[in-house]
């Protein structure tokens, strides 16, 4: 798995919308918060989706771009944008490139993608990261916790 210090990988996968997205086109000015996640409208999954979302302007105060990452397809990821009321990008990763660059491990015995949750500061490099299978809601907690210790 990626860890503190490492690039972030050049990746591009498709958007809710079915637009491409390039991961090293979202720094350079702002830092970036990339969460992995299991499954959509999953409880734990969506409980985090929503704790991002009602936490999103904490992450605009600090300049932060959030983005979720799954193997759902496009179609799925859209219909959870619009009945979540997500105001960020969800990604879909169904070949697993990202999943596989970024060396996510699957969860709970092997039997569910990885949750785990990359900081990457304004440069491209990771800050911080961190994984929990149990405590979806922790992420966006210590994704902000983070964030105001380095943009210090």
């Amino acid at each position: 798995m990626l860890k503190k210090g490492d690039r972030l990988p050049s990746i591009s996968l498709l958007n809710q919308d079915g637009e491409a997205v390039n991961l090293l086109s979202l720094i350079g000015n702002t830092p970036l918060v990339v969460y992995f996640y299991p499954k959509n409208n999953t409880p734990g999954c969506t409980a985090e989706a929503c704790s991002f979302r009602d936490n999103y302007t904490d992450f605009q105060k600090l300049g932060a771009t959030v983005i979720g990452i799954s193997r759902d397809s496009v179609a799925s990821h859209k219909k959870v944008v619009e009945n979540r009321k997500l105001p960020f990008t969800l990604l879909s990763d169904s070949d697993k490139k990202a999943e596989r660059a970024f060396g996510v491990k699957r969860d709970l015995f092997g039997l569910l993608p990885g949750r785990v949750t990359f900081i990457f500061n304004t440069g491209g490099f990771i800050v911080d990261v961190f994984s929990s299978a149990t405590k979806p809601k922790k992420h966006v907690t210590t994704s902000l916790q983070i964030l105001k210790k380095t943009l210090k």
